[in-house]
């Protein structure tokens, strides 16, 4: 074969290959551009990662948070200043008045005469608790009842005391139970033909009051609450006559403590029984349990009260 027809053969392939080449606009692209070929260098190591240096900061974010304190300072952060000046001011301004327990004892009876109401109303006490204990652990809610001085209700509360033994069983019926039985009473109970305020027991009797745990809940029995126990006379006294409050919301006790047409010095008894009774609830160790509290009538606004005096006295002050 000849040099002519290599050159036929090349032609006819180049032709063939013409057809499958892109067209733009409508024309063949009749060339390939060839670049000349060149080394790029390649790296053999890994580039730096460069990160932010994170400083360990080992204070808990409780320090790390500024906190603004209100001494020495010529006016409270965020009011307008620490007393108004006008009669007629508006309250979020300015601080929160902590009367004194008589002053707003008075003032709370001043109310009822201009307002005209309820003479007999009953007065309310609002606690606020701080319920800390170390590291992340905190006081349970719980629920107390406690003997005031002076008591306000008119009606007796029906208890209803667990026992099956019969001597223990005349000594409840003498001492004013309103219902005596062993666990023939739990049926009862549990279909609700035979209800009570209260319920004590004597340890005995308890392994046999197991399935009414659900059904009585906060009432039933617990040595911690002073309900089971041997002295079925002195629990009787406790729960006929005994004032009950709880904790609600995990933190706040709302109670009624007194009547308005009491007598002051009866008003004041009563109100620190209920509070020395709550701080039992908590060691003296961690300070303060109560972080404000507040008494209102059911008609009058609320005012918050002073009572450190009140208050059990910490290992701290003790020394002093």
């Amino acid at each position: 074969m000849n040099m002519a027809s290599y050159a036929r053969i090349a032609g006819k392939v180049l032709s063939g290959c013409q057809r499958h080449l892109p067209t733009t606009c409508g024309q063949r692209f009749t060339r390939v551009l060839q670049f000349p070929q060149r080394q790029f260098s390649v790296k053999t190591h890994a580039a730096v990662k460069y990160t932010k240096n994170k400083q360990k900061d080992d204070k808990p974010k409780e320090e790390r948070e500024r906190r603004t304190e209100n001494i020495n300072r010529h006016k409270p952060f965020g009011l307008t200043a620490w007393k108004p000046v006008d009669d007629v001011y508006v309250t979020r301004f300015y601080p929160k008045t902590v009367f004194e327990v008589n002053a707003a004892i008075d003032m709370l009876k001043r109310f009822q005469e201009l307002d005209f109401t309820y003479p007999k109303q009953p007065l309310y006490l609002d606690l606020k608790l701080d319920v800390k204990l170390e590291k992340k652990k905190k006081v349970d809610p719980f629920v107390s009842t406690v003997h005031l001085p002076h008591p306000f209700k008119t009606e007796v509360n029906r208890v209803l005391v667990f026992t099956e033994n019969t001597e223990e069983v005349k000594i409840a019926q003498k001492s004013g139970a309103a219902f005596v039985g062993g666990a023939e009473l739990v049926q009862k109970i549990m279909d609700d033909e035979v209800q009570a305020d209260f319920y004590i027991a004597v340890p005995a009797i308890l392994p046999k009051l197991l399935p009414l745990k659900n059904k009585l809940r906060k009432k039933f029995p617990k040595s911690k609450r002073g309900s089971v126990g041997t002295n079925i006379p002195k629990m009787l006294e406790l729960f006929k006559t005994g004032h009950e409050y709880f904790v609600e919301r995990d933190c706040y006790v709302l109670t009624k403590f007194a009547t308005l047409d009491m007598h002051k010095e009866q008003i004041l008894s009563n109100l620190v029984t209920i509070i020395q009774d709550v701080c039992f609830h908590r060691p003296t160790s961690y300070g303060p349990f109560i972080e404000r509290a507040i008494i209102c009538s059911a008609t009058s606004e609320a005012l918050q009260i002073k009572i450190e005096q009140f208050l059990p006295k910490t290992d701290n002050e003790k020394m002093l």
